[in-house]
């Protein structure tokens, strides 16, 4: 079994697909998805795939930075009522983006803060989503960090120093469909971090691995992430499988 440790399940781009599509992901061997909340608007989509899958879909609540506006304090408060309930594992997905706008970069930061203090009062790992701003991120989650913030970069695609930086406090890196592109770089970086530090994700429907890039993206394509994995580092596509559930599951707890 492989653990797909970040899908959007619940996206408009399974539609009416979606059962079969995860029923084909669970054959290939891929056994247990968590999902992501994105903002208040995404909360009941969760929670359907959840209530359709639940033994193999794990929620995940939190209000993404790209959706941080000028009601993040409405969004957050609505979506705490969520953080509580027993099945969310962790907060998320939460973080930085410098990519699309910079306008609500300042609030943005509150937002992730609140919610890192949710993730430690809760003992709750965070997955952060930190695009064009690596060092922004970092520098906001070190004192959470040094306080026993636990959690994952989801997409990495840094440097080795970066991945070091994270590992230094326990943090996971979650590799998906951009270890298989050809300039991503990934294959300088994936050979040389620690074993113990790696988780896969798809980011499904988003960020297709080779050879179905610039489609949409399924969960059963985790197994091509898997096997890139495995060629990078020289070792079997069970052994990937079995470190990385055995990381998600100490991730998660």
């Amino acid at each position: 079994m492989i653990i797909d440790t970040h899908i959007h399940l619940y996206a408009e781009e399974y539609g009416t697909e979606r059962r079969n599509v995860i029923e084909r992901a669970i054959e290939q061997g891929v056994g247990r998805f968590y999902i992501p909340n994105v903002e208040v608007d995404s909360i009941d989509g969760v929670w359907e795939v959840v209530q359709q899958f639940p033994e193999h879909v794990v929620p995940m609540m939190g209000l993404h930075p790209c959706y941080v506006k000028e009601d993040y304090h409405q969004q957050l408060t609505r979506i705490e009522k969520e953080v509580d309930r027993p099945e969310v594992a962790a907060i998320g997905e939460i973080g930085l983006d410098l990519y699309w706008d910079k306008t609500y970069i300042d609030i943005q930061k509150e937002a992730l803060q609140i919610q890192c203090r949710w993730a430690l009062e809760r003992d709750l790992p965070v997955i952060i989503h930190s695009r064009e701003a690596f060092h922004e991120t970092f520098e906001l989650l070190e004192p959470f960090m040094v306080k026993g913030l636990r959690g994952v970069f989801h997409c990495f695609g840094g440097s080795i120093k970066e991945a070091s930086m994270l590992w230094n406090y326990g943090f996971y890196v979650g590799i998906g469909g951009v270890s298989t592109f050809k300039k991503a770089g990934m294959d300088q970086v994936l050979p040389y971090l620690p074993m113990e530090q790696i988780v896969l994700e798809t980011d499904g429907p988003y960020l297709a691995p080779v050879p179905y890039r610039g489609k949409r993206n399924d969960p059963e394509y985790l197994t091509i992430i898997a096997a890139r994995v495995a060629e990078l580092r020289g070792i079997t596509y069970e052994e990937v499988a079995l470190a990385t559930s055995q990381n998600a599951n100490q991730l998660f707890r």
